[in-house]
């Protein structure tokens, strides 16, 4: 019985870590819970999908190959130079003059809408951003023994041309 509520608990308790690891701007524990080459292939992908559903007038016959590989090197370039634990924190944490109050940590505007299993061996997370209309999801996988977040789904707004991932 023991073993099941650990079980169970284990996912959540990640869940924890990471939104610890984020308000405690703490780069290693971030790195260890998050698989980042896959997260930033997953974010590749929806960059690029994102690029390819242009409406249909503003593109040609022969070009969405080459088109589709072009925003691809663009996008690989800029996401493996921003997709990292410590542009994370960055993003997330806000410096402010001794002499002035601290405001809200940018940390504090996420909340979990809901957080289940899909299957024994992935967890899903749903989290709303203050200011965002859709959520942002994590997939975090059970991999020898540990939870790692695997893949972030953003919403199209912070995927858009000139948004901050």
């Amino acid at each position: 019985m023991s073993v099941g509520v650990a079980y169970v608990a284990y996912p959540y308790v990640t869940l924890y870590r990471l939104g610890s690891a984020i308000q405690s701007a703490d780069a290693s524990t971030l790195e260890s819970l998050v698989d980042w080459p896959a997260v930033r292939e997953g974010i590749k992908e929806d960059v690029c999908d994102l690029g390819t559903e242009a409406p249909a007038s503003t593109t040609t016959a022969s070009l969405p190959p080459f088109g589709a590989s072009f925003v691809r090197g663009i996008a690989s370039n800029s996401i493996d130079k921003s997709v990292t634990p410590q542009a994370l924190l960055a993003a997330a944490t806000t410096t402010v003059p001794a002499n002035q109050p601290a405001p809200a940590p940018k940390g504090a505007d996420v909340h979990v809408n809901w957080a289940f299993f899909d299957s024994p061996t992935t967890f899903l997370v749903s989290l709303k951003a203050r200011g965002q209309t859709d959520p942002i999801k994590l997939e975090m996988d059970l991999q020898n023994g540990a939870w790692r977040v695997q893949r972030v789904w953003l919403p199209p707004e912070m995927l858009a041309p000139g948004s901050r991932t």
